[in-house]
């Protein structure tokens, strides 16, 4: 009898216990955590908040977004992938730190990036330009800025933000394609608002950058645009010519912004907030928002889905990057010449 009923004990703790995820209840019941691995202001930062606003909407919990920027994107990967894989930790990321920094980078990072994190769902595509400053910079066209930087090697500093960026790797794969222009790269930790505030003072020349956020600068005179990533002319801005007009068909870096989770995360957790982030993709006023700004936000039907064109995407900039010479190698060079440069700039 006492044999007994240490069985039925155990039996009615089992009961009580459940699963793990019985355990938690329904999935989300406390807040969400989503990573950032920029400063705030920047436009992945931007797209987490839109995403966040509605996310806590329709999921019923709050999302707090935490920025940690730094090391091209590893610091908050790696603290994504340490995360316990239950869904209340999650990144929003772009194709600088999900897509080329574990491509060029991987040697650097303590994780095993194709194992150890997960994407979730695409949330945002918006046209790059390719553009200048106007301060003490002469070119106006796409043909004039490689004809000034032919003629002056070594002198025009292109801003990134940071080694292994979008704007690093796609400006080294343009000068390759234009006839090897040598540019000085200078990287910078915060992203987006220290590239277009240094562009726009002048002490980097030129640079990659989403439409949506240098609008105002652009409209005040401080930068030019001379080409944009897109397939077609924007309507909103029909003199500028496409990446292809100028030169370069086949080539159109978008940049793109996604969620991802450590591995693990249950695959019913998983297809939980790839519905939220789609469903609120769909919204109205979020494609209103995004319409104003010159993005989309790109729908894949499941999770899979997105994970079979990420695959692909890195796949796509892995043959880029190798036909562009860019190494994880030269990263040492690149960043020393980049901060050596910048500090006489600093100090005028």
């Amino acid at each position: 009898m006492r044999r007994m009923g240490g069985v039925l004990l155990l039996l009615a703790c089992f009961v009580l216990l459940g699963s793990p995820a019985s355990a938690q209840g329904t999935y989300p019941n406390r807040p969400i955590r989503v990573l950032i691995p920029y400063a705030p202001g920047g436009l992945t930062d931007v797209v987490a908040r839109y995403y966040g606003d509605y996310i806590r909407k329709t999921m019923g919990q709050n999302v707090l977004v935490e920025n940690k920027p730094g090391a091209s994107g590893i610091i908050a990967i790696e603290e994504l992938a340490r995360a316990k894989p239950d869904g209340y930790t999650i990144m929003v990321g772009n194709i600088s730190t999900n897509c080329l920094t574990p491509v060029l980078l991987a040697k650097r990072m303590r994780i095993d990036y194709d194992k150890d994190v997960q994407i979730i769902a695409r949330l945002a595509d918006t046209p790059v330009f390719f553009m200048a400053t106007t301060v003490n910079f002469p070119p106006k066209t796409f043909a004039e800025f490689v004809d000034y930087a032919k003629a002056h090697p070594d002198e025009v500093r292109y801003a990134s933000a940071g080694v292994g960026a979008y704007q690093h790797v796609n400006t080294e794969i343009l000068a390759k394609r234009a006839g090897g222009l040598k540019l000085v790269h200078i990287p910078f930790k915060d992203g987006g608002p220290g590239i277009l505030k240094d562009i726009a003072g002048g002490d980097t020349q030129v640079s990659w950058f989403n439409v949506s956020n240098s609008v105002g600068m652009i409209k005040a005179g401080r930068v030019r645009p001379l080409a944009v990533a897109a397939d077609a002319r924007l309507p909103a801005w029909p003199d500028v010519p496409t990446i292809a007009e100028v030169g370069f068909p086949g080539f159109r870096p978008s940049q793109w912004s996604a969620a991802f989770a450590p591995a693990g995360v249950p695959r019913e957790i998983i297809d939980k907030l790839h519905a939220a982030f789609t469903e609120a993709a769909r919204t109205p006023e979020l494609q209103a928002i995004f319409e104003k700004s010159g993005m989309f936000a790109p729908v894949d039907k499941t999770a899979d889905d997105a994970r079979s064109w990420l695959k692909n995407e890195m796949e796509t900039w892995r043959r880029d990057i190798a036909d562009a010479g860019v190494k994880a190698a030269d990263i040492a060079e690149v960043v020393l010449v980049g901060v050596m440069t910048r500090m006489p700039r600093v100090r005028e």
